[in-house]
């Protein structure tokens, strides 16, 4: 129960909610119960009476490294998880897409699969100018199913998407905001006031208009989307027991086993 009231924290600055990603020590990946977390908030600050606009942001010194390595083992043996992640992944990519009121993404170091996700989902993104984004899905055997496949076509060329989403490449912070996926670079230092400040002009921006404008561009996301994300998930689920997948993710997390260890001994 701790873990589930803390991996995610929000915050009010006057009609701002402040919504963190709140596992600093692990880069902020993401575990059953951030994910559970993720997939709950933005029903529940919809219905918050006195907000009108979002941040999200990460603590510590990463947005979000993606998925933790516990997590992803995990789902290789356990057919209820893999249910449950792809109805949360769909969960959380309807409901930033219909979210009412606007959000600012702080992207405050990388951005890494359902982070890069959760930061494109966002309505204007600001980054730190020495983070960077990354889609590595498809790099480590899986469908790039929880948000590549829906926002990237709409945001960037589709050759641009295809060959970042195919490689797993970074994308640094000037490339992100020149290839249409962040609006614009800001010094680590100045980007949670830079974001609130933004956040609060929109907040400020009279609410029905700006929420109805947001509904109207929904709609649109939506119509482009829906076949996409549908097919993603599905293919996604698919490649969580793929022989490749398991291999890659197994190697990776006794690479990170073995670094800890090592730093442990220092």
């Amino acid at each position: 129960m701790g873990e589930e009231s803390s991996v995610l924290t929000v915050a009010a600055d006057g009609d701002v909610r402040i919504v963190t990603l709140n596992r600093p020590d692990r880069l902020n990946g993401v575990s059953e119960a951030l994910h559970r977390r993720l997939s709950e908030v933005w029903a529940e600050l919809a219905e918050d009476p006195g907000a009108k606009a979002v941040v999200l942001t990460g603590a510590g010194r990463a947005f979000s490294a993606g998925g933790d390595f516990d997590h992803l083992l995990a789902h290789h043996t356990d057919a209820e998880l893999r249910d449950r992640s792809i109805h949360r992944d769909r969960r959380i990519q309807t409901d930033m897409i219909r979210f009412p009121l606007p959000v600012v993404a702080a992207v405050n170091g990388p951005a890494v699969g359902l982070g890069c996700s959760l930061a494109l989902a966002c309505d204007l993104v600001l980054i730190a100018e020495d983070a960077y984004l990354a889609d590595p899905h498809i790099s480590v055997g899986l469908v790039a199913g929880d948000g590549g496949v829906t926002l990237w076509p709409l945001l960037t060329s589709l050759l641009r998407a295809k060959e970042y989403l195919f490689t797993g490449d970074r994308i640094p912070a000037a490339k992100a905001v020149e290839f249409g996926l962040a609006n614009r670079t800001v010094p680590g230092e100045n980007l949670m006031t830079e974001a609130l400040a933004l956040a609060h002009r929109l907040a400020a921006q009279p609410a029905e208009a700006l929420q109805s404008t947001k509904m109207a561009l929904a709609a649109v996301v939506e119509s482009v989307s829906r076949g996409g994300m549908e097919a993603a998930l599905m293919a996604e689920r698919a490649t969580m027991t793929n022989p490749d997948h398991i291999r890659i993710v197994n190697e990776l997390a006794d690479a990170a086993a073995a670094r800890a260890s090592a730093r442990r001994e220092a």
